[in-house]
């Protein structure tokens, strides 16, 4: 069997039309506490993919402190996603958290069975980064 492939994006992207994907690919939402209005653009969510609520805080808070010292939204986010290591920590997250183990192997495997998937959260990665492009680089890069 063929390998699924895997994408992501953001659900404004997906509520706009601005995202080319595959026909049947499955949109798997990866948001820690979505919004109301997120369910419905998405054809499930896995919470236990998202951050930790303790780094969503921190990012949260290192954001806002940048932010009251005159930077963008965009570029206090970026600047607190490395202050607080938000990468590395949240690829310990994948790789020690039972339940983000968990539902990442459900992934993995629904990849492995052929179906194409697409992760989906709420930032636009075209200027603020996000965990998803994590997932999808760990996910893509497990055998």
């Amino acid at each position: 069997m063929t390998r699924g492939t895997l994408q992501d994006t953001y659900v404004a992207a997906l509520q706009h039309d601005l995202v080319d994907l595959p026909d049947q690919a499955a949109l798997v939402g990866v948001v820690r506490s979505p919004m109301s209005w997120f369910a419905p653009a998405v054809d499930g969510n896995h919470p236990a993919l998202g951050p930790p609520q303790t780094l969503l805080e921190q990012i949260k808070r290192r954001t806002e402190e940048l932010e009251a010292d005159g930077l963008s939204d965009a570029e206090a986010h970026n600047t607190a996603w490395d202050d607080i290591d938000f990468e590395q920590r949240y690829r310990e997250h994948l790789n020690t958290d039972d339940d983000a183990q968990t539902a990442f192997e459900a992934l993995r495997t629904r990849l492995l069975d052929g179906e194409d998937l697409v992760l989906v959260c709420d930032e636009n990665t075209e200027t603020k980064r996000c965990h998803r492009t994590i997932l999808r680089e760990e996910l893509a890069d497990s055998p």
